[in-house]
């Protein structure tokens, strides 16, 4: 089989790498079957899809340019040539002229240290030559722009509730607000994930592989209640997608990229040329609550940050406790006489109290439904 570069601006999938074999393929100690070894082994023990995806597809890319280079085995790869990699990297320029950012660089080589690492181990090299590379150092910067509390009711102000679209967006965009997830973990979201009695959201698998719940405001469990009653069985052509939110052709989950294009359009409707989108709703919920005098471990339990460090902090967070500060915290539960911002939208909330006794971070290379 021909040898093919991936398409650029986008993460390759392991079934990508699959189909795509670079030199030597069939010879066991080329670097790429070794690549396959290591996919194999990991996804026996169960890693996240996500952390998978990323070591895979850094990995490849690397594999590709030692293979430009004539470098074919784990044999051929010395410490040299990995600080000849990271030179590469740290001149390289994109096609707009700018260099990659710091994190770009680390988020390259972070995969060839696991890498390199773990064929050491597995005795398929006799020594790490990633052992004593040193990473460029990242600068801890705060999130450079948060959206004001006026900023976002203006933007979710902007979609047409009396459209299928528009209720879909907003619900979208007050559980973006209230719960601070990612957009991943939003487009796993399926029918069942929302518990209207409960008033929670179960994040399925969310980074790292563990679940959390997390408290849903009063405001944003009724959008979302309106969605899944009446929006979304009107969007369905698929009946048995389980998918919370679908993309408007009904045939398919809102996938990642689309949920960016959907949220991205309100905010640059709402004249904020900043950038970002889903991100900028959980920067401003972590922010805000904050702010409104939330303990750290309350907002780290909400953004899902568990490091080695805390995660035995989080492990203490009840639902309860997150609940009752997410309700005296989160600016939406604070403005109880503005949970809509228009007399159209007074007349659709009163309905869905009504009714609510039922139960409840790169550009695609095609068009993403939305």
């Amino acid at each position: 089989m021909a040898n093919r570069k991936p398409r650029k601006g986008s993460l390759l999938t392991v079934d990508d790498v699959y189909r795509q074999p670079v030199g030597p393929a069939h010879d066991p100690k080329s670097l790429y079957a070794l690549l396959l070894r290591f996919v194999a082994w990991r996804q026996e023990r169960n890693w996240s899809e996500t952390t998978l995806k990323v070591q895979t597809h850094h990995t490849y890319r690397f594999i590709l340019w030692a293979t430009e280079r004539g470098l074919y085995s784990a044999a051929d790869i010395t410490r040299p040539i990995l600080e000849r990699y990271q030179r590469y990297l740290y001149q390289y320029r994109k096609t707009n002229g700018e260099p990659l950012s710091i994190r770009t660089q680390r988020t390259q080589l972070q995969p060839l240290q696991v890498w390199f690492k773990w064929l050491t181990k597995q005795n398929l090299i006799l020594a790490n030559p990633a052992a004593d590379i040193e990473l460029p150092r990242e600068e801890k910067r705060l999130p450079k722009y948060i959206l004001s509390i006026d900023e976002i009711e203006h933007i979710l102000s902007l979609p047409d509730p009396h459209t299928l679209q528009g209720a879909r967006d907003r619900a979208l965009m007050e559980l973006l607000w209230s719960t601070g997830i990612r957009r991943s973990e939003a487009a796993r979201l399926d029918i069942y994930s929302i518990d209207g009695a409960r008033k929670t959201v179960t994040i399925r698998q969310g980074k790292g592989n563990k679940d959390r719940v997390l408290p849903l405001g009063e405001r944003a469990l009724s959008w979302l209640q309106f969605y899944q009653q009446q929006v979304r069985p009107q969007l369905l052509v698929t009946p048995d997608l389980q998918s919370l939110f679908v993309a408007m052709d009904g045939l398919d989950g809102l996938q990642p990229n689309g949920i960016t294009n959907a949220v991205s359009g309100y905010i640059r409707a709402a004249g904020i040329e900043k950038k970002g989108s889903c991100h900028l709703f959980r920067h401003a919920m972590a922010t805000q609550m904050l702010e409104n005098g939330a303990d750290l471990r309350w907002i780290q339990a909400m953004l899902g940050h568990a490091s080695v460090e805390s995660t035995q902090v989080y492990t203490q967070v009840s639902i309860r406790a997150l609940q009752a500060v997410h309700a005296s915290t989160h600016p939406a539960e604070q403005m109880a006489d503005e949970k809509v911002s228009d007399a159209d939208e007074v007349g659709l909330l009163a309905d869905l109290y009504a009714e609510a006794d039922a139960e409840a971070d790169t550009p695609p290379d095609s068009p993403t439904p939305t």
